[in-house]
């Protein structure tokens, strides 16, 4: 990468990452992911796919984790009939390996994303509990992630301070290849 495009990167992770940092923590950060999502009005498929397999002690009494969470509209787009029938299935694991599809082990906040793609050239790896990789770049001035299959969503929404870890809303679902 040429001198000055990285210094405008590096110029726009480091503006980013200041203004991620100087958000106050809200209320949401004292309450578990499990009962955030239960009060969100944007992530009730989310919350559906949860439920039904049973990870709402993981995410409430565990972590910390990191959720791209596809809003409704992402789920929709993706389709509510497949999921529908996902969250209907007697076999949970397609909807189980869907999930841990969009989770991290630990905190990544958006700062923390931005500063490892700024050591990364651009470029930051991050693997998900399924044992895939996620790769974060920007586009703009979003942060977009890419799964080795080529799938993206964008943060629409970061740092959604839980007190077991962080959400960030996405506008895709991130489907695994054997789905």
């Amino acid at each position: 990468m040429k001198a000055p495009i990285k210094r405008i990167l590096l110029g726009l992770c480091f503006a980013y990452t200041l203004s991620i940092s100087a958000q106050e923590i809200s209320e949401s950060a004292t309450k578990s992911i499990t009962q955030n999502t239960i009060e969100s009005d944007k992530h009730k498929m989310l919350l559906a796919a949860v439920k039904a397999t049973q990870m709402e002690d993981i995410l409430d009494k565990s972590g910390p984790f990191t959720i791209f969470a596809p809003s409704d509209a992402a789920f929709a787009k993706f389709s509510n009939e497949k999921m529908e029938q996902l969250i209907n299935s007697n076999d949970k694991s397609e909807l189980k390996s869907l999930l841990t599809y969009h989770m991290v082990a630990g905190n990544l906040s958006a700062s923390h994303i931005l500063r490892a793609m700024c050591k990364g050239n651009g470029k930051a790896s991050f693997t998900t509990i399924q044992g895939k990789k996620l790769i974060a770049h920007m586009d703009g001035y979003d942060i977009v992630l890419t799964d080795p299959v080529g799938n993206t969503a964008r943060i629409t929404a970061a740092d959604v301070n839980q007190k077991n870890g962080v959400i960030h809303e996405i506008d895709s679902v991130i489907v695994p290849s054997q789905m």
